[in-house]
């Protein structure tokens, strides 16, 4: 029986790992979530690991309120980046695999082609920075590990997709920024990717986001269209907009690692969120 250890259990991500391996008969897993474990402190992670003794550690926790990481810069750090290094230790000195999750904001988004895992990184904000602080720690200490970058995630709990069709229930018109393009990813679909490369010794960094790209207003013209919501979307800039902390206007991930390694494709953006709003 292999024992995982699965943070951020009760996330969007957490969810779809425990749903996506609830019928596997040789795997069992060790659910926590801020409330069963602290991942920042590195006493606890480790009293965990050596009780259970995992085959592996799925790291789904972070602090990924973007603009809150401005002003909880410490809080986000060690969420993001202590939590992952302790996870890395304890998973080097148990022998587990650490699967370790991570962003396209460690990208400065002034790219005019997909990023690929080899290029250079350049957080702008401090959600960025210390997601790359994490992934730099877990490369640091862990011995076995995937770090998987991923963008625009939903699935079951709180994201844009379901944002927008609250608002369509009393708004004819929505406005979205139409500047900033990326690729809107299925909790799923990564899940599946988990799925591909957990089992292997295929180490290393990852991207990790469904096929093709599209702008948060075209993302949301697309959700209205599958959900038959006559709402329309009014494209603004990222200035209008006016967030606290910076977005990369530009983070499509190309999921080269992947292609070159495995067998693995992710499903089409399109594809993805239209088996997704069915759910709903």
């Amino acid at each position: 029986m292999k024992k995982i250890i699965v943070t951020g259990c009760n996330g969007q991500l957490g969810r779809a790992v425990n749903l996506f391996f609830k019928d596997a008969a040789d795997i069992s897993f060790v659910n926590t979530d801020v409330g069963e474990l602290d991942i920042t402190n590195i006493d606890k992670v480790m009293e965990l690991a050596r009780e259970v003794k995992p085959y592996a550690i799925i790291n789904c926790a972070a602090h990924t309120g973007v603009d809150a990481c401005e002003t909880e810069y410490d809080k986000a750090f060690k969420i993001n980046a202590i939590g992952p290094r302790n996870l890395a230790i304890a998973a080097r000195e148990t022998g587990a695999k650490l699967m370790h999750i991570s962003t396209d904001y460690v990208f400065d988004g002034k790219a005019t082609k997909p990023y690929v895992e080899t290029d250079a990184t350049n957080p702008h904000g401090a959600y960025g920075s210390t997601k790359l602080a994490g992934e730099n720690f877990v490369k640091d200490f862990a011995d076995r590990y995937f770090i998987l970058r991923t963008a625009w995630l939903y699935g079951d709990g709180k994201n844009f997709a379901k944002t927008m069709l609250r608002l369509s229930e009393d708004h004819d018109m929505v406005t979205v920024v139409g500047d900033q393009f990326g690729s809107p990813t299925s909790a799923a679909e990564l899940t599946k990717a988990i799925n591909a490369l957990l089992f292997t010794e295929n180490y290393g960094t990852f991207h990790a986001t469904c096929e093709g790209s599209c702008s948060w207003a075209e993302f949301a013209k697309e959700v209205f269209r599958l959900a038959g919501k006559a709402t329309q979307v009014k494209a603004i800039t990222t200035e209008e907009y006016g967030a606290a902390a910076p977005r990369p206007a530009y983070s499509v991930l190309e999921n080269r690692m992947f292609k070159l390694t495995t067998d693995f494709m992710f499903a089409d953006w399109h594809d993805a969120i239209a088996e997704y709003i069915k759910t709903l």
